[in-house]
């Protein structure tokens, strides 16, 4: 069974274009939704998102909605914790081949890194 885990110097999810995320506002508070558009840069791309080092300048201090943790995605999406590995690949799978491509590198290591 694949396990779902995130991959260093991927950063698909860092790309945040809210035309790319139409239902956003459904499940972001409105405070949420004002950090979240603060933070989309004129790219798309994620303004604390290093792109050299293909990493997040403050992982360690991101948003709630930049968690992928069991109780962020009950709350937000409604996800019981049982169906969280499942539902966070298909969205990683969904993301990686939108920015990168099904055969990308990103996708080759993220299948290889979950175990497919």
């Amino acid at each position: 069974m694949a396990t779902w885990q995130c991959v260093k110097r991927c950063g698909a999810c860092c790309y945040l274009d809210p035309a790319e995320r139409p239902e956003i506002e459904e499940y972001l508070t409105p405070e949420e939704l004002d950090k979240y558009l603060s933070m989309v840069g004129s790219d798309g791309w994620c303004v604390n998102y290093d792109h050299e080092n293909r990493e997040c300048s403050i992982y360690a201090d991101r948003p709630r909605f930049c968690r992928v943790e069991p109780e962020v995605f009950k709350d937000l999406f409604d996800i019981e914790p049982e169906e969280l590995n499942d539902f966070a690949i298909e969205c990683c799978h969904q993301q990686i081949e939108s920015l990168y491509g099904d055969r990308s590198f990103e996708m080759m290591r993220f299948n290889k890194a979950i175990g497919i």
